[in-house]
């Protein structure tokens, strides 16, 4: 029995496991020096975070996974564009920036969901050829009507010629750091901090559950604790021994962002929304009985949706420091997809934590592949490529598997209705 529940939580975690190895292989084989990984991976946990998040309530709602979150973060630059181009700077530029891309995101995400509603079954498929035919309508936009029928603030952003955008925007002078250097503390102090919060949140929920007869549960709650009180402990020992990570900055302000989505896409579902979004996702015809629009269920958590994506492709231009035109909103849906599923999300199923630990582990493969394979190959595009074909495959195993599992329900249903 025992054995037969591990042979379980192994196949279900399969692609999870083999990434966690891929990594630890990686950063054995890059040979690059731990505290630079850590450094580089913080970075892109602050940077990537926000738009894997956004992925999670069209998941839950029955939607699969959005790659229409690509029409939300051109919402994002359309907005960035004009904004700085007529002097926004700062945090309080980032922040209009924010204000002005939410109605726009809105917009398109109603637009996404009304579409996504006349092809039910093939959300996925056609979120993603919305995301093409959206891309020829923003390269319209930014290659012939700005300079032309458009006004912009600044010339210096368009072609030479006065028409269309440059490919390449800096945004060092305007809103590079702008959320990232509002509040840093250095990364003992940030372990401390979330240890010891860490900590008492779970030996609350511990203490609260002692007598529960979920054994799975508390043993969870005890694991969690553990881990707190384990990052306290190496939060000290950094700060006493290890100089190397002393002078790590985490940038508060932009964790806490992402704090407060990761609370958002939990709290939801404890809502009447976010039960209607559950049980959408779960029957549509059980959902439509039960008195919930389920046409507007499914529009509204794709707006929401487009909306965070938005959010999540300014705090990663932000971050970045340049905004490429043409180019910067391209492959942020494959991306985000395959760091969602590599934490061992799937298409009818996905949390906050699975979230932020696929990206911890996509983003660590990230750093290393280029390194190890030129150690291995002699080539470090072999890792460019590696990286690629792993963002890649990992969506096309997740379709493959989610087809034959719903096939084989299927099979299963049809079983019992002939008996």
């Amino acid at each position: 029995m025992m054995s037969q529940k591990i042979k379980n939580l192994l196949v279900k975690n399969v692609v999870t496991i083999v990434f966690v190895l891929l990594c630890i292989f990686g950063i054995i084989a890059s040979e690059q020096p731990l505290p630079f990984i850590v450094k580089e991976l913080i970075t892109r946990i602050g940077r990537n975070s926000f738009l894997v998040l956004s992925l999670i309530i069209p998941v839950i709602a029955g939607m699969g996974l959005n790659f229409g979150i690509t029409i939300g973060a051109m919402a994002a630059q359309i907005v960035m564009i004009f904004a700085i181009s007529y002097g926004a700077t700062g945090f309080s530029g980032l922040i209009l920036c924010i204000i002005l891309s939410t109605p726009l995101a809105a917009l398109f995400g109603y637009i996404t969901g009304r579409v996504l509603n006349k092809t039910i079954g093939q959300e996925m498929i056609t979120s993603m050829i919305m995301g093409f035919f959206a891309n020829g309508l923003y390269q319209l936009l930014f290659l012939f009507l700005v300079g032309t029928m458009l006004p912009i603030g600044n010339e210096n952003f368009l072609i030479p010629g006065g028409v269309g955008i440059v490919n390449t925007i800096d945004l060092k002078d305007n809103v590079m750091y702008a959320v990232d250097s509002v509040w840093t503390i250095k990364l003992p102090y940030f372990l401390g901090i979330f240890g010891v919060l860490g900590a008492i949140g779970t030996g609350y929920m511990a203490n609260k559950h002692k007598k529960s007869e979920n054994k799975i549960l508390r043993s969870r709650l005890y694991f969690y604790l553990g881990l707190c009180l384990s990052t306290i402990v190496f939060a000290v020992v950094i700060q006493s021994t290890v100089n190397l990570y002393k002078n790590f900055e985490i940038p508060m302000v932009t964790f806490a962002f992402i704090a407060i989505i990761g609370a958002f896409n939990i709290l939801i579902f404890k809502t009447k929304m976010g039960h209607d979004f559950r049980t959408v996702g779960q029957d549509k015809h059980i959902a439509h009985v039960s008195g919930i629009n389920v046409e507007k269920r499914r529009i509204l958590s794709i707006m929401i949706s487009t909306i965070l994506a938005a959010w999540g492709q300014i705090i990663f231009l932000q971050n970045l420091g340049t905004l490429n035109t043409y180019g910067s909103h391209v492959q942020i849906s494959t991306f985000a997809i395959a760091a969602l599923l590599i934490g061992g999300a799937s298409v009818s199923k996905a949390t906050v934590g699975q979230a932020l630990l696929g990206v911890i582990l996509f983003h660590t493969l990230f750093i290393v592949s280029p390194m190890a394979g030129k150690n291995l190959f002699g080539n470090a595009q072999v890792g460019e490529y590696f990286r690629t074909f792993i963002a890649y495959g990992v969506i096309g195993l997740s379709l493959g598997l989610h087809a034959w599992k719903t096939f084989k329900a299927q099979q299963q249903k049809d079983k019992v209705d002939i008996i």
